[in-house]
This record gives C-alpha cells, structure tokens and sequence, in this order.
C-alpha cells in the first residue's frame, strides 16, 4: 500500500501510526493533528527509528493539511478530546462528533475509497458519525474496541493461569465500555475451555475487571491508555492491508444481526481487503443474548442523543 494515514497525533495516534510504520504496511504514513508541530514533531521521532529498527517505511507529519493524504487506502480516526470535569457525556458527544465530522469529510475528499477506523470516543457513536460524514459503505467504515478489550481480557487471564497470552482465544460483543460483553464460553487456552482451567468466582471478576479496563487505567495515570488501543488499531490496519482475513470483534453497521438493527455495536467479523467481508451471529444463550441486548439499548440511547443534535 502506497500511503496510510492516521489522524490525531496524540498518545493512541502515534502509538498507532509507530507500529504501523514497524510493521512496514505502507510505503508512507501520514500523522496529521490540528496543533501545529506535533505530527510532525512526533513523526520525525518515529522516522529516526527507521535505521534502528529496521524499517523502511516513510513517516510524515502535517498540521491540518489533508492534501497530503491524498490517496491513502486505510484512515485510522483518534481525534477527539477527553471528558473534562463538569462537562456531561452530551457535551462529550456533540465537540467529539463535531470533529469527526470535520476530519471524516476531510479524509473522504482526498481519499474516497479509503477503509475508515475510528478510535476516537465515545467509540460506537463515533463510529456512526464517521459513518453519516463519509456518505459511504459500511464495510469499509467500522470502529476499534473489541481488539482491546478482548486484549485486556486475554492478558488477564494469561496472569491469573501464569501462562503465554498466545495461546488464549477470546471473545466480546457488545459496546465499548461498562456494558461489553466478554464470552468465557468462547474462550479457551490452546484448544482449552477456560471453564476447565478457572472457577466461575475467577472468570466472573476477570469478566469484570476487563469491563472496566480503561477506567483503571484512568485511575493509574489520570488519562486513559495508548499503547494497546494504538496496537489494536494497527492489528486491523495490518489485517486489512495484507487481505489476512483475520476473525475480529470490531465495533459494525448491524442490520438485523443478532435482532438489531441500524446500530453500531461490537460483533465477530471477518477483515479484510474489502474492510468488513463477514459479519458472524453467534448462537448465543440466553444469558449472553440478554446481555449483549442490555449493551445495545445503552448504545442506541448514546446514538439517539447525537441524532438529537441534527449535525447530519
């Protein structure tokens, strides 16, 4: 691929575009950030590890200059501000969607055929403003999040059996938060049901630990994590652009999967060339489906309330 770009040079950004670049995925990857010099501060860092880490490909950074993404066959969006004290979620959602908005516009001028990933958060409702901005397919227009998730969720129980996190196989559904949906019963050790390996009681506060994954995170460092949600993004980048076909929980466009409809909610699918190829309905039980119907309501009432804004 001639060029990638991700917008948003902040901690998940660069992180995002520094494996993209190792990864040697594009011949260029393009940082662009709306304060000047950071992309390009951050981006010559990252190109001066080239040499050093054995990497050929091309690291630039621009200042709100999306002429120079022209192009790019993958856009991975993390623009957006964190909540600050006093403001409430709708003031969150209307300054984050207004700017994804603006760079999702941006980025479809210069690239039309682009695969769009969103990071930014809120993740879901982001998700479908990238989506009503870009006038375009919803396969080729998806969020981040059950990567992480399920990458916390993996690295958890590697910690509590002392074993690789390699050999873990998970999965989680649902939005991108409090209401996530890890599945122990699809999870397994090399081929092993967790079940065989863990008590309930020691699934159940895994289960729950990884719910609240970012927030202990927050709490740690007072803001929230960038190197596993910049990897994750780069693991989809890098699916999509070696057409590896790769089975993800990705936060996707359902219309009548699972009983839903019109919402962006994180499912099973298959990514590739073509962005989302599959999306795969579980048989879940009854538990899991009343679950993952919990998390859906919760994200429809984060959509209605941009709806309710009339931005698009």
């Amino acid at each position: 691929m001639n060029r990638i770009t991700v917008v948003g040079a902040g901690n998940v950004g660069a992180t995002c575009a520094n494996v993209i670049a190792h990864k040697d995925l594009a011949r260029e990857v393009v940082l662009v950030d709306i304060k000047e010099g950071v992309a390009e501060g951050k981006a010559l860092d990252i190109w001066q590890t080239s040499s050093i880490n054995n990497f050929n490909t091309r690291v630039t950074g621009v200042t709100n200059d999306y002429l120079r993404t022209k192009g790019s066959g993958v856009v991975v969006i993390t623009s957006g501000i964190p909540r600050k004290p006093g403001m409430t979620r709708d003031d969150l959602i209307k300054t984050n969607a207004g700017i994804v908005k603006d760079v999702t516009e941006k980025v479809v001028k210069y690239s039309p055929e682009a695969i769009i990933i969103v990071v930014s958060n809120p993740l879901d409702v982001m998700t479908y403003a990238a989506y009503k901005a870009a006038n375009k397919s919803a396969n080729k227009i998806f969020g981040m999040a059950g990567i992480l998730d399920t990458g916390r969720y993996r690295a958890f129980i590697a910690e509590a059996l002392n074993v690789s996190p390699k050999d873990i196989l998970s999965l989680s559904l649902g939005g991108h938060g409090n209401t996530m949906v890890p599945l122990p019963r699809y999870t397994s050790v090399n081929g092993i049901p967790i079940t065989e390996l863990l008590g309930k009681a020691e699934i159940d506060k895994i289960v729950e630990r990884t719910r609240m994954g970012g927030g202990e995170l927050v709490n740690l460092m007072g803001t929230s994590a960038w190197y596993a949600p910049g990897a994750a993004a780069a693991q989809m980048v890098e699916a999509i652009v070696d057409d590896q076909k790769r089975i993800f929980p990705c936060c996707a466009w359902l219309q009548g999967e699972y009983g839903l409809k019109d919402i962006y909610l994180g499912v099973p699918v298959k990514l590739g060339s073509g962005g989302i190829e599959t999306i795969f309905e579980l048989n879940l039980n009854d538990d899991e489906n009343k679950l993952l119907q919990e998390s859906a309501k919760e994200v429809k009432k984060v959509m209605k309330v941009l709806d309710d804004m009339k931005l698009f």
